[in-house]
């Protein structure tokens, strides 16, 4: 089983304690459906086990297979240097299907952000290298498709519906504390 390489830290995108019982860290790409798929099933997770699940979001577009990933994790990312990174990650998730330069300046104007400078950053290609550099830690992980999950540092390879997830960190507990 793969072990994440690169630990929590505090250049990540975190929801939940850095205290918590359980780490969930997820690769994920914003157009891939099933993370599409798992975006609902992860919010039922947090909701499920509360202050005892810290959640951390990496970037690993597959830009072989979709043409918005990037920018959309980069869209998300520029969010992320205005403290708004949660809000625009929901939003990508939640309008997947129109990801590109029109959704992600609306996305943009809704959040207050100003919709000039996001197209300027996508444009420069700003916020690419934190984008790759959460790609490269996934490489280094044993990442090779979306989603990808590591409960406590340990890869998840069994199914990602909300009982499997559930359970898969319920039993990390024993594991982890015997």
């Amino acid at each position: 089983m793969s072990q994440l390489k690169i630990p929590v830290g505090p250049d990540d995108h975190v929801q939940g304690d850095d205290d918590a019982e359980y780490t969930l860290v997820e690769y994920g790409d914003y157009e891939c459906p099933h993370c599409g798929r798992a975006y609902p099933i992860v919010k039922l997770l947090q909701r499920n086990f509360g202050r005892r699940l810290r959640f951390a979001f990496r970037n690993f577009p597959l830009t072989q297979l979709h043409r918005q990933a990037e920018s959309a994790a980069e869209s998300a990312e520029f969010a992320g240097s205005k403290g708004k990174f949660w809000e625009m990650h929901d939003l990508l998730f939640e309008n997947q299907a129109q990801l590109g330069s029109a959704l992600y300046k609306s996305l943009a104007d809704a959040l207050g952000l100003s919709a000039v400078e996001l197209r300027e950053a996508l444009a420069a290609k700003k916020f690419q290298p934190r984008v790759r550099a959460d790609f490269a830690g996934g490489v280094r992980s044993g990442v090779n498709g979306t989603p990808t999950f590591f409960i406590n540092g340990q890869r998840y390879n069994g199914p990602w519906d909300f009982e499997d997830l559930r359970t898969a960190i319920d039993e990390t507990s024993v594991r982890s504390h015997p």
